[in-house]
């Protein structure tokens, strides 16, 4: 029997998942944010690389000139004009920069959420053990992402030869082309190919994506017993949970026993909810609710109520208000004084008496 031996046949826990998740421990491909993030850089690259290489152009230009450390090739020279010229570039380049971290740190959230842990970062004397670590990299699961690695790398080169291989004509072709017309075929090949290779790896992220969330299920995975014990822990053990219920229905019910029969009246929904009011002039203000219950207390209260001739009058608005708005041993609130009175004059004409 797999519950017998411990085996983990049973889906993880919300609790399991959460300290999982606590820990770092979630499901991600590095695959998937790697491709995310290359398919972003060579659209950005795309519709920014033009303005970008003019600007370029124009510093490099501008460094050159007569005015500037073209006109005098000096170390001094060299040294106050090298930081102007990084601080451009630099400016260059910060608005690509920034739209790629965006696009990086999105790729992950859209996986894992929203989580900041240090707990990888702990240490651990254990990652320093060089025969364990040796043991881990000829571990099955180890190996298996080694040869699903080699797999991927030459799924992409595949494709990418692919895509060379259909321009085959062009590239052959490029010798009798002029230097700014093979460049523009050398580009518009290059682009292609890119786009090519990054879908396949778009498509190789998706599908490790989903693989690693199978795979996480399947680590967090629990045992029958490992559920029992976690349930006792959060919730308590069921068997003394279940005797405090018993215990708590047998006070409801003496209480029931006790203060039905001397009820005026049990107004009911007429199956799901039971109040029982009493009503002495003398020494309340207002009726009284003495005892309250749902669907099996409610039977409970119209059984001891017909044992001992307690009038059970149907009012499903009436009883619904009192069960959900009262206390048992409060009295009914203003707003219910008419329809309470309503009920208990209908009982005192049907006894042929007068309210006490």
């Amino acid at each position: 029997m797999a519950e017998d031996l411990g085996e983990k046949t049973e889906q993880p826990t919300a609790k399991r998942l959460s300290d999982a998740r606590h820990k770092g421990q979630v499901a991600r491909s590095q695959d998937l944010g790697s491709a995310v993030i290359l398919i972003a850089a060579v659209v950005v690259l795309y519709v920014a690389g033009g303005s970008l290489l003019e600007t370029t152009a124009g510093v490099i230009a501008g460094s050159l000139s007569p005015d500037s450390i073209g006109g005098a090739m000096t170390v001094g020279g060299l040294g106050a004009y090298l930081p102007l010229v990084g601080l451009e570039i630099a400016r260059m380049l910060a608005p690509i920069m920034l739209v790629l971290l965006v696009i990086a740190v999105g790729a992950q959230v859209a996986q894992v959420g929203w989580l900041f842990t240090l707990k990888p970062l702990e240490p651990k004397l254990s990652r320093f053990d060089p025969i364990k670590g040796t043991k881990q990299l000829f571990q099955r699961r180890n190996l298996i992402k080694g040869v699903a690695n080699i797999a991927k790398l030459l799924f992409a080169s595949l494709v990418g030869v692919a895509v060379v291989g259909m321009k085959f004509d062009q590239v052959v072709a490029l010798p009798a082309l002029s230097m700014t017309a093979a460049f523009a075929v050398s580009m518009r090949i290059i682009l292609q190919t890119a786009v090519a290779m990054l879908l396949a790896l778009l498509i190789i992220g998706v599908i490790d994506y989903m693989y690693q969330k199978w795979q996480h299920t399947q680590d967090l995975k629990m045992s029958k017993q490992e559920v029992i014990d976690e349930r006792k822990s959060t919730e308590g053990d069921p068997a003394v949970k279940a005797r405090r219920l018993k215990m708590g229905r047998e006070i409801v019910m003496q209480q029931i026993r006790s203060a039905v029969p001397h009820a005026d009246v049990v107004v009911t929904n007429p199956t799901h909810y039971a109040c029982a009011l009493r009503y002495d002039s003398r020494k309340m203000n207002a009726p009284r609710l003495v005892a309250k219950g749902g669907d099996f207390m409610a039977m409970q209260i119209r059984l001891v109520a017909a044992s001992h001739g307690v009038p059970i009058v149907e009012r499903p608005p009436l009883a619904r208000a009192i069960y959900h708005q009262v206390e048992v041993g409060r009295e009914v609130p203003v707003e219910l004084y008419e329809a309470v009175a309503e009920v208990l004059a209908y009982v005192y004409r049907l006894e042929g008496r007068a309210a006490s």
